[in-house]
């Protein structure tokens, strides 16, 4: 990005007061990373950022939104543009920026494996067009223009992440993005505190369909019943993925190790290979094949691309400990579906010595959230762990529920404040090729747990 003031304030409908010729190259919401060059954007969310004007004003910022109800803590002699709300300017130029460079826009969101997707497919989209990607999880009303606006002038694909807390959120960000492609990567129960049921977490993953473009394609997971039923009476085209046979590009011939996945495919002669174990993650790799093959790109490249594909930290992945064995960690996000996925992959590896797993609250279930942890107590069961540690209240559900249908499963639990004492119980204990299994919402920071047990 590159504008001069004068024409971000023709963008965002703002007033222009005090301008400087310096152009903005960069947008911060933080006044302590401004710099100049740098738009510093006040959001009025918790702390209001224009209280921090001065700081950012102090490391070099060359200009400020500033909101029109502010106009009495206005600074003076600085350069701003006012406008009636802040994040909604931020929004508007994005967009404005987004339809200069008009890039192809592929959009992402689901329950789980939004983010392990978009790493797919930006890889594969790489392998021919310039192509920009959310980094990390900046998947909000906030991550997603922030995004935009570091594309390159050159970008040819962008692979955005949209998230989704509420309802009608990812109707906004839909219509701020404009997809080419939406794809839909399953549906589980995060956010149930505030959308009740799965049936109404699926109408609200169906809103990215809302800013799709004319001739844009709806890419989802054929094994979610949820999604075949909304899907069925759209007018534009369609792609199913998954693992059944029913859907348009299905797996076969899966073959998982510790680290690794390996399959086919019914549409390619190409055996494939990603960097992560699971079922589930193949199915993620399978939407990104979709996604690939509406880029037109050859099996071949694709086959490469997804081998060496370089996955977001905090994402399933395998770690050496420091005790010389092995943790699955997980701990950036968590609810019952992704749990029992995570469970089936962590049993269907070669036990090398003993197995652990170390589970923590899964947030935001609401009312739902004690008999939805209760529920996991045939899936832990069934993983056959040698014992199993569990961290927060939430989590004493499925500790009561594990006594009365396994009394000989060891059961370890702990509140969040005893994290330190978990840590000292599992050094105690940890012997060479154990495995452990760790995952959690990310709110329980069990990547405290990781972090002691590598470092």
């Amino acid at each position: 990005m590159k504008y001069s003031l004068a024409t971000i304030a023709q963008l965002v409908d703002g007033e222009l007061l005090n301008s400087t010729s310096e152009p903005i190259t960069e947008i911060t919401f933080d006044g302590r990373t401004a710099k100049p060059g740098s738009l510093f954007i006040p959001i009025t969310w918790g702390n209001d950022g224009h209280n921090f004007i001065q700081g950012a004003i102090d490391n070099g910022a060359s200009a400020t939104l500033w909101a029109a109800d502010h106009v009495e803590n206005q600074p003076s002699d600085f350069p701003i543009i006012i406008v009636q709300d802040t994040l909604k300017a931020f929004q508007q130029l994005a967009q404005a920026y987004l339809k200069e460079i008009g890039p192809k826009v592929i959009a992402v969101s689901g329950s789980n494996g939004k983010t392990t997707t978009k790493d797919f497919i930006a890889t594969i989209a790489s392998t021919m067009y310039r192509t920009v990607k959310t980094p990390k999880n900046l998947n909000n009303e906030l991550g997603v223009p922030l995004t935009i606006l570091s594309m390159p002038a050159d970008t040819e694909v962008l692979v955005i992440e949209l998230g989704m807390d509420h309802p009608h959120d990812l109707d906004s960000l839909s219509k701020l993005v404009t997809p080419d492609i939406a794809v839909l990567t399953m549906i589980g129960e995060a956010h149930i505190e505030f959308f009740k049921t799965r049936a109404r977490i699926a109408d609200g993953k169906m809103e990215i369909i809302n800013g799709l473009k004319s001739n844009g394609v709806l890419v989802y997971n054929g094994d979610e019943p949820l999604l075949i039923e909304r899907a069925a009476n759209l007018t534009f085209q369609t792609k199913t993925f998954g693992l059944s046979t029913d859907n348009q590009l299905f797996a076969s011939q899966i073959t998982l190790t510790d680290q690794k996945a390996n399959f086919t495919t019914n549409q390619m002669k190409e055996a494939f290979q990603i960097p992560l174990t699971g079922n589930y993650n193949v199915s993620n790799a399978l939407a990104a094949i979709s996604v690939g093959q509406l880029l037109k790109v050859p099996a071949n490249l694709m086959k490469t691309a997804l081998q060496g594909t370089i996955i977001t930290e905090n994402r399933t992945e395998w770690i050496a400990g420091n005790f010389g064995g092995q943790i699955l960690s997980d701990v950036y996000n968590s609810n019952p579906t992704a749990v029992r996925e995570v469970l089936k992959s962590f049993s269907a590896i070669k036990k090398l010595n003993r197995k652990f797993v170390v589970l923590g609250d899964m947030l935001e279930l609401g009312t739902a959230g004690p008999e939805l942890h209760a529920s996991l107590a045939t899936d832990v069961i069934d993983a056959k762990p040698d014992a199993i540690f569990l961290v927060g209240p939430l989590m004493q559900n499925l500790a009561d529920k594990i006594a009365n249908q396994d009394s000989q499963l060891t059961v370890h639990s702990f509140l969040e404040p005893e994290i330190d004492t978990l840590i000292k119980t599992l050094q105690a204990q940890l012997q060479t090729n154990d495995q452990i299994l760790i995952k959690a919402s990310h709110g329980l920071h069990l990547e405290r747990i990781v972090q002691a047990l590598t470092k």
